[in-house]
């Protein structure tokens, strides 16, 4: 059962989003067709994470790294986009990426997507951060065992938490 007539309008639209109205639903998209690719990379026993400003959260926030496919070379494969947001985040290098699937984080307000990978074979090359230096990313490599005592004291500091950890501490909730 759908709530859509399938006319879908453009209500408004930026250089990276646009607002949605199809029948009942408001949503956003991504424009130009960019999708995300979004890395899970385990470095001996420890996954490698990222912390940074998040201007809708108002606050820095937890993720797993991840990155935009196609937002500046069209046609991106996700592998390729994958290997070069986790080195430019994390400066960390992977051999190769394993496609996990597709998934959508918040299917009842975004169309968007992400394609999650793992990275494999890791080799640290640089310090990481971002480009250009205006990303201020900060970089860390937490043993899989500590995850939930590192992610609650970063909450008891205020920071927010992407819901793709889930991944990473679904034992621990459960």
């Amino acid at each position: 059962m759908s709530d859509s007539d399938g006319a879908a309008e453009t209500v408004w639209q930026g250089r990276y989003i646009k607002a949605i109205r199809e029948g009942t639903w408001e949503y956003v998209s991504r424009t130009r067709g960019v999708t995300a690719a979004v890395i899970v990379a385990i470095d001996e026993g420890h996954v490698i994470l990222v912390e940074q400003y998040r201007v809708p959260l108002g606050r820095r926030c937890v993720e797993l790294p991840a990155g935009l496919v196609g937002d500046e070379t069209e046609g991106e494969a996700v592998e390729a986009a994958a290997i070069r947001e986790l080195e430019e985040e994390t400066g960390y290098r992977a051999a190769r990426m394993v496609d996990l699937g597709r998934f959508h984080a918040s299917p009842g307000m975004s169309s968007e997507a992400f394609t999650l990978m793992r990275a494999e074979a890791l080799t640290k090359v640089g310090e990481g951060g971002g480009v250009g230096g205006h990303e201020e990313i900060e970089v860390h490599r937490v043993a899989l065992d500590a995850l939930p005592a590192f992610l609650g004291a970063k909450r008891e500091e205020g920071r927010a938490m992407d819901s793709k950890l889930l991944l990473l501490l679904g034992g621990a909730l459960l």
